[in-house]
């Protein structure tokens, strides 16, 4: 199955500044898949090295010196390592840590030789190591699970994507394509993005073997909790899994989770999950300047889960009473939609760049406000609205316009797109101009060629 790093990927391999690559992503999201297939498209032959499979294998790494240990490894696998041909693949490096520590002595004394590495629960290892980092010598891809566009190109619709990639606001949307459209994002809100559940959907359309795949996955992490026993109770990690999936959508209060325990060591169970990138905080910014991150609150924030397919198995939700209903808006919550976009958000942004996302929490006891999302778009910054339906209020997006003195705004809804200029009403009376660009949910892959067009269209007026 078609995924777009696998672009980033090809990108990196002609690139003459190229380091030791390493894939960052939770468990099941398709890294060992992704580097295979790069492999056939792009080298002659590969050396793949499991950690986990093959324990001993980290020995051969023990002089750090590539031209003592690419010998060392021809030797053992049988494959010899050509630079420029062969694809050096240390999968599940984790459990090798230091192994990732050598890896910056490839980019020094063995440059032309492509080496990638991928690991769960890697985020572990780089935030408790007792090895020096490479730090500069190596980088990072970032992926998430699969997008709506991939999910459309694993059914073999790859004339929609086309479709999807060539839109731009004003154009026409046909209601034939709209419908058709909203109908696989029934589908993937409940079938999500993780790629052994899109490929059996895409080739078995076998329903209960998809929820079996997802309760799997789910089972998985939990399993995975045992390895954080030395930080945290296992049992409170577990409770903050259950419940992350009934949260979203909502501010985040540890009293939620469980009123007995302590908030901070929810708080620490919740970080461990974050690191296993099984869920991601949503912090909430002030939003005045960039980066948001500067003005980004540990209070007050958000959570989003790794995946809305998951989300929704965990919540009991069934793929068939969704696919089946005659209008699944009422069927799928708010939540469910804010997570759909909340985990595209996420992960739109370059592969090399960390996975981060805001929210706009103002909480007063006369006036409560929340914007559901606030990302930065080249200098400035956005806000968005998530809606499940065609209609909403837009409350605190207006007061977040009037108090940040912004100009452009963003929806996802269930409707039609369109760009409308309006105007929000200022305390004293005045009003002022901004535009929004309303889009239907189906098209989150396309957010930033969209907004950038519109803010094209505003500088030249």
């Amino acid at each position: 199955m078609y995924r777009f790093a696998l672009d980033y990927l090809k990108d990196w391999k002609h690139r003459g500044t190229r380091r030791p690559l390493v894939v960052r992503g939770a468990r099941q999201v398709g890294k060992s898949h992704l580097v295979r297939m790069f492999d056939k498209e792009a080298f002659e032959n590969i050396l793949e090295i499991n950690f986990e499979r093959i324990p001993g294998a980290a020995s051969l790494f023990d002089s750090k010196d590539p031209k003592t240990i690419c010998p060392l490894l021809e030797a053992r696998f049988n494959v010899g390592l050509l630079p420029g041909k062969t694809l050096l693949f240390l999968d599940e490096i984790q459990a090798a840590p230091e192994v990732f520590a050598a890896l910056r002595f490839f980019r020094e004394d063995l440059p032309d030789l492509h080496v990638v590495a991928a690991g769960s629960l890697l985020e572990f290892v780089l935030d408790d190591h007792a090895f020096s980092m490479p730090v500069g010598r190596i980088e990072y891809l970032h992926l998430g699970p699969m997008q709506f566009e991939e999910f459309l190109h694993a059914l073999g619709r790859d004339a929609l994507v086309s479709w999807l990639c060539s839109y731009w606001p004003g154009d026409e949307v046909p209601e034939e394509i709209h419908t058709e459209l909203m109908r696989f994002l029934r589908s993937f809100l409940v079938i999500g993005g993780m790629p052994e559940v899109v490929r059996t959907f895409a080739s078995e359309n076998h329903l209960q073997e998809c929820e079996a795949l997802q309760e799997a996955v789910l089972s998985t992490y939990r399993d995975d909790f045992t390895k954080y026993t030395e930080k945290v109770k296992h049992r409170r990690v577990q409770k903050v899994f259950e419940r992350i999936p009934r949260l979203v959508g909502q501010k985040f209060m540890y009293s939620h989770v469980d009123r007995e325990e302590r908030s901070r060591e929810l708080g620490h169970a919740l970080l461990l999950l974050c690191l296993a990138r099984v869920a991601h905080k949503v912090p909430h910014t002030h939003g005045n300047g960039l980066p948001l991150g500067a003005e980004a609150s540990d209070r007050h924030f958000k959570v989003v889960f790794l995946d809305v397919g998951l989300l929704c198995r965990s919540c009991s939700l069934h793929v068939l009473d969704v696919l089946e209903a005659v209008d699944v808006m009422p069927v799928i919550s708010g939540a469910v939609c804010e997570q759909f976009v909340g985990q595209h958000l996420l992960y739109s942004r370059a592969f090399y760049e960390e996975p981060r996302l805001y929210c706009w929490i103002r909480p007063k006891r006369s006036s409560n406000a929340e914007v559901d999302y606030i990302v930065a778009t080249g200098d400035r910054i956005l806000p968005i609205e998530v809606k499940s339906g065609k209609t909403g209020t837009l409350k605190s997006l207006h007061l977040f316009l009037r108090e940040k003195k912004k100009s452009l705004a963003l929806r996802f809804n269930a409707d039609m797109p369109s760009l409308l200029d309006t105007r929000t009403s200022l305390p004293n009376g005045r009003q002022t101009p901004f535009r929004l660009l309303s889009l239907p949910l189906y098209m989150v892959g396309q957010w930033r060629r969209l907004i950038h067009s519109v803010q094209l269209g505003n500088a030249s007026q």
